[in-house]
């Protein structure tokens, strides 16, 4: 018998491909409807700032699924689609064409948009943001067309980037308002790693400086910084974060706290109404906070742990956060969660650029990075599950085995 309840999906991104996935997997054979506004069918992001910007790999690489897959699988996915309003009350999702869409449940994976500029000349030909498949393909376009590219922002979208322009033959200039690349997120010696990994091919970097404007005629020409320098550029590419899409949701009444807040089930403040991915602030019963994450993984596994929680199995949503990077020849992986330390460890040797860090707070593992170290993401994984306290001669060991640790 078919089930007669409909499931609505606002997002046609990884986070609602997955969910749509795991809906038809899971044995659901009732209405589903998956909506996305670009003309695209969900497809990934990670491969934009790399190997696809890089014309390394087609657009196959980043697609979740095959062209086919939504029709065998009986999935009503509406590109081009525009979703105006979400009534909870009601249980309805409203397009922008008017069409009223009833749902039993609806997944918001809405995602996020990139931080514009907000200085003078922000609006010049020439200035790129990274977000979609359109986007990385206008901004490879342009960096194969320039000489100089400029990049704002040295968090991972910008230093991606960077890696990726200077592998296609630009001259790369970094700009970053701190005093090394990423080092709110991994702290002052693995931002000075990363410094060094491109300062070593060439970019050309300015720490500790803003940007007061953007100068040229009908495109940028010239990226002028707050501390009088003045550099050329024909392609600039803005990395300087991004906001939750959350504009729905508010309209909605949703509670908001830096994205939709979801319980540990990923379920919204409103009944029938769940978040995944970048959107999502879910409360995460391991590290007892809500967490927003804009990574790969978050989309990925949450999707799928929403579209279980829509059918009604109440499985909370525990998974450690995982991300990975790629700039060079330079491969990483990080497990765990750290917005706090008291310290990090290696293991291995940083300086021949094959090592493992760690995050420790209280004498416990809350975070690790592999760098061009292979098959331990999962060990590291289990040990910030673990959350006990560690022997550090024996963490930093590279003849004991990770596995070991975690009990």
């Amino acid at each position: 018998m078919t089930d007669d309840r409909g499931f609505v999906i606002i997002g046609a991104s990884l986070a609602g491909a997955k969910a749509a996935e795991t809906l038809r997997e899971e044995g659901f054979d009732g209405r589903i409807t998956l909506i996305g506004e670009e003309p695209v069918r969900p497809y990934e992001r990670p491969p934009l700032s790399k190997e696809y910007l890089q014309g390394k790999a087609e657009a196959d690489v980043a697609f979740v699924h095959d062209p086919a897959y939504y029709d065998k699988h009986d999935i009503d996915l509406r590109l081009s689609t525009t979703v105006r309003g979400l009534e909870p009350d009601g249980r309805e999702v409203v397009l922008e064409s008017g069409e009223r869409l009833g749902y039993d449940a609806v997944l918001l994976a809405t995602g996020a948009r990139p931080r514009r500029l907000a200085v003078p000349g922000a609006d010049l030909a020439g200035v790129h943001y990274l977000r979609t498949m359109a986007d990385a393909e206008r901004l490879r376009a342009a960096i194969i067309g320039a000489n100089r590219v400029v990049v704002i922002g040295a968090g991972w979208i910008g230093c991606e980037v960077a890696a990726s322009a200077r592998q296609l033959g630009a001259d790369v200039a970094v700009v970053e308002l701190g005093r090394l690349p990423l080092e709110r997120v991994l702290g002052p010696e693995l931002g000075a790693f990363y410094r060094d990994v491109h300062a070593d091919q060439g970019v050309k970097l300015h720490f500790g400086t803003g940007i007061e404007a953007l100068r040229g005629g009908d495109r940028v020409e010239e990226v002028r910084l707050t501390d009088g320098t003045a550099l050329a550029a024909d392609v600039v590419l803005a990395g300087v974060g991004v906001a939750p899409r959350v504009e729905l949701a508010e309209a909605a009444g949703l509670d908001l706290d830096n994205g939709v807040v979801t319980d540990e089930y990923l379920a919204a403040s409103a009944a029938g109404v769940f978040a995944a991915g970048d959107v999502a602030s879910a409360w995460h019963p391991l590290f007892a906070r809500r967490i927003r994450l804009e990574h790969w993984s978050s989309a990925l596994n949450q999707g799928p742990a929403a579209a279980r929680n829509m059918l009604g199995r109440r499985t909370p949503y525990e998974q450690i956060p995982y991300f990975y990077s790629d700039q060079y020849d330079v491969g990483m992986e990080y497990s765990g969660y750290a917005p706090g330390w008291d310290q990090i460890v290696f293991r291995g040797d940083p300086a021949g650029r094959e090592f493992i860090a760690f995050w420790l707070k209280d004498g416990r593992v809350v975070a690790g990075m592999n760098v061009n170290v292979w098959d331990v993401a999962d060990s590291i994984a289990a040990l910030v599950a673990a959350g006990g306290q560690v022997d550090l001669s024996r963490l930093l060991d590279p003849d004991v085995e990770l596995a070991t640790l975690a009990g």
